[in-house]
């Protein structure tokens, strides 16, 4: 048993798909599959049952999970002790963080980051909020950076300061230029909304119930997993929707969106960590580059 192998399982368990944890891993999907079969074969057990065109985790399959992410975690662990050993002058770091976040305040901190430690390795993935808190839980990732709001007791939660929400219209909008905005018209008009889970959708939600209002009062016809999608959908058509201030600017400076004038909080960004597991050089050093 390897650690690459372990590791080629739980991204194949994680995702139930050969093919989807091949591509993550940068793997071929026929050198997946034989890591999975090594390990069945090598030990005279089912990791998994092949479910039509699927798979899931049989009982043995989901026990040892478990294992075999608190084996890789640990050697995780010893490798960053190895780097420390050698300074800042190499290492990694693997972030996690959810989209507006990933998209909008991280390119140009990461790049500073790496011009003043150049031998630190960078991997980072895009998700939602929940998916955010469960990589850094599971110990996929060093650490998380997240809009919404998380309730994991092994997680290390520090909050910053973020952005605000705003609903905007596109040009065409009955609604792009006008100075008041009723209740009638929000729930009269259609919206294009992320979807649940996401931090936007969270905190949108929270903001509705100020004006005694909820997601089920709304025209939701449309729930999309990107705010890049929304916006260019909210240009081109006639609904409304809740993005952060960050996603719209170019597009309010460039008067393709226009904001409508409704109160909505303004909401902090969150640091992830898990509470148990080793904080490297490198990624002390990252956070500090932040000043948050």
């Amino acid at each position: 048993m390897t650690l690459e192998q372990l590791r080629i399982f739980i991204a194949v368990a994680e995702r139930q798909h050969v093919t989807r944890a091949a591509i993550e891993l940068n793997l071929t999907q026929s050198a997946t599959s034989a890591a999975i079969a090594a390990l069945e074969s090598r030990y005279g057990i089912k990791l998994f049952d092949r479910v039509g065109r699927g798979i899931v985790l049989t009982q043995i399959g989901r026990q040892f999970l478990v294992e075999a992410r608190a084996v890789v975690t640990r050697a995780k662990a010893a490798s960053r002790v190895l780097d420390d050993l050698a300074g800042l002058k190499r290492g990694s770091l693997s972030i996690a963080a959810s989209h507006t976040v990933a998209n909008y305040w991280l390119p140009a901190r990461i790049q500073r980051f790496k011009i003043a430690y150049p031998g630190i390795d960078i991997r980072m993935a895009i998700a939602n909020t929940e998916q955010v808190a469960q990589l850094v839980h599971h110990g996929n990732m060093d650490f998380g950076f997240v809009e919404g709001d998380v309730k994991d007791q092994t997680l290390q939660v520090r909050k910053f300061e973020g952005d605000a929400l705003v609903v905007v219209v596109g040009k065409t909008h009955p609604l792009a230029r006008s100075n008041r905005v009723t209740t009638r018209n929000l729930t009269s008009t259609c919206w294009i909304l992320r979807e649940p889970g996401s931090g936007t959708r969270a905190m949108f939600e929270q903001g509705l119930r100020k004006h005694g209002l909820k997601i089920a009062d709304l025209k939701v016809s449309l729930e999309l997993p990107s705010n890049e999608a929304i916006r260019t959908a909210i240009e081109a058509g006639e609904c409304a929707t809740a993005i952060s201030d960050l996603v719209a600017k170019p597009s309010l400076d460039a008067k393709t969106l226009y904001r409508l004038k409704i109160d909505l909080p303004k909401r902090s960004f969150t640091l992830l960590r898990h509470k148990e597991r080793y904080a490297s050089l490198a990624e002390k050093a990252f956070i500090d580059s932040l000043g948050i």
